[in-house]
């Protein structure tokens, strides 16, 4: 399909601010693009940009101390549509195009309607495709748990609505749930190299 020139802008702005975990979100907007090719411009941009925040770390980012924390994930979103809402007017968006992804990314955990549960079921899915080691990498770490990060897994599933969405992350999800427990078992054998519960002690950074 054709890009919109504030898509193809999007997509820059993305890939050149956030080479921390720019793949997830291009990866979105693979998936919306797979589950539904004619998504509006609005749709399309929420979901390319719905964790900007993370790219410009500052005095006001949220601090994710748990993962089934809600709040950290009510202030991430409203972080992010602040910051993609003032890029897109910078850019002279037009407001009802800035209002629906404004309102988009503010639901993009918890989706809620119709364009809100794709923009939600694209970033689930590219979770599970694009994340998976990264939070891997956290439980090595000793940042998360293995029972914390098996949540996350079972959440990033759960939560989908769209019926599509659901039928591809099922494998996905799967292949998560095997690799953790893969790892839950090679850190159990290995006890010394951890903290005592098989978990190394270093921090590692937040994203998901």
């Amino acid at each position: 399909m054709a890009e919109s020139p504030l898509v193809s802008a999007a997509r820059a702005w993305v890939s050149e601010n956030y080479p921390y975990n720019r793949h997830h979100l291009l990866r979105a907007l693979e998936w919306l693009d797979r589950l539904a090719p004619a998504s509006s411009e609005g749709v399309r941009l929420a979901t390319l940009t719905h964790d900007m925040e993370r790219a410009f770390p500052g005095p006001d980012s949220p601090q994710m101390t748990a993962l089934d924390d809600p709040h950290y994930n009510q202030l991430h979103c409203e972080r992010s549509a602040r910051i993609v809402t003032a890029w897109l007017r910078e850019r002279n968006a037009q407001e009802p195009l800035v209002s629906e992804v404004e309102r988009l990314i503010l639901a993009h955990e918890t989706g809620g309607w119709a364009e809100a549960d794709l923009v939600q079921a694209a970033d689930s899915l590219s979770f599970l495709d694009t994340n998976v080691d990264l939070f891997l990498g956290f439980v090595r770490s000793g940042r998360f748990p293995v029972d914390a990060v098996r949540w996350k897994f079972e959440h990033t599933f759960d939560r989908i609505k769209v019926p599509d969405a659901r039928a591809l992350a099922g494998p996905l999800v799967t292949q998560a749930f095997d690799r953790l427990a893969a790892l839950e078992q090679t850190l159990l054998d290995s006890p010394a190299a951890g903290n005592g519960n098989g978990q190394p002690a270093v921090s590692a950074p937040s994203g998901d």
